[in-house]
């Protein structure tokens, strides 16, 4: 995360936890910090008149929060039949192997390595147990592996850390690449649009009522950032250090490790272009 600005659309009560929709209930992670916000958004997603549900980033490998999200899906009279991952970081997947014991359900992700007795993850594919209808979202950028999820009913899309419920997300180069992230904001915006989605679920920070406000947010918020860094450079800084110190004064100094990422990553993307 980059940056604690607020965005379109962001309810006025703060930390997530509880139903969201419909369809998606969210159980807060006890792991808040810098770069989790107020902890990671494990969300149970089910249709109302089914008894089996499907959980989106069980979190991280913490026992009292693993068992509670199975009791509020159990709570909700519902059985956790399936697992998914919006992509491989830690705060995401590190619980997914004791969950999976704890629920008997397999673990699918786009990353072989990640999955537990599942199939991967990508482009068309469709999640329906227990009647749902999941939509798959590639979206490589943050990091190479990264997915998010529409959830149609609702018009929601469940959107891990490509977009946050509070500030910008960080491009983790060099496994995230700046070029491909936009690429997924771009694709999402169209998704959006000819869909009608309103809502953002996010896996840190609060859910969004503005799902097009927020997208076009970040794609200024980007824009604005790589004039700035071409401009740092312009001006003789040509370290990713140098660059931060410059361009990301504004910014916690706890969170320029994860800014100078995604300078990397900007630096990349400027090399590529031929910008500098």
């Amino acid at each position: 995360m980059t940056s604690a600005t607020d965005l379109p659309g962001r309810p006025r009560e703060g930390a997530p936890g509880g139903p969201a929709t419909a369809r998606a209930t969210c159980v807060l992670a006890p792991n808040p910090s810098a770069m989790t916000l107020d902890g990671t958004n494990t969300w149970i997603v089910a249709e109302p008149d089914s008894d089996l549900a499907v959980v989106i980033d069980p979190g991280p490998l913490d026992e009292a929060h693993l068992r509670a999200v199975v009791a509020t899906a159990e709570a909700a009279g519902k059985r956790v039949a399936l697992t998914l991952l919006s992509h491989g970081h830690p705060d995401h997947s590190d619980g997914a192997a004791r969950f999976a014991e704890l629920t008997g359900t397999p673990v699918r992700a786009l990353d072989p390595a990640l999955r537990l007795g599942g199939e991967g993850l990508g482009v068309g594919d469709v999640i329906t147990t227990g009647g749902l209808e999941l939509h798959v979202v590639p979206t490589p950028g943050h990091t190479a592996d990264s997915l998010c999820f529409h959830l149609p009913a609702d018009r929601a899309l469940l959107s891990g850390d490509t977009i946050l419920g509070r500030g910008t997300t960080v491009v983790a180069h060099p496994d995230g690449r700046l070029g491909d992230y936009l690429d997924s904001l771009r694709r999402l915006r169209a998704l959006v649009v000819e869909e009608g989605v309103e809502l953002v679920l996010p896996a840190h920070g609060p859910v969004l009522t503005d799902a097009r406000g927020a997208i076009d947010y970040y794609l200024v918020h980007r824009a604005k950032r790589l004039a700035q860094v071409e401009t740092a450079v312009e001006s003789g800084h040509r370290t990713s250090g140098e660059v931060v110190a410059h361009v990301y004064a504004d910014v916690d100094r706890s969170l320029w490790p994860a800014a100078e990422l995604s300078v990397r990553a900007q630096l990349e993307y400027l090399g590529e272009h031929g910008l500098i």
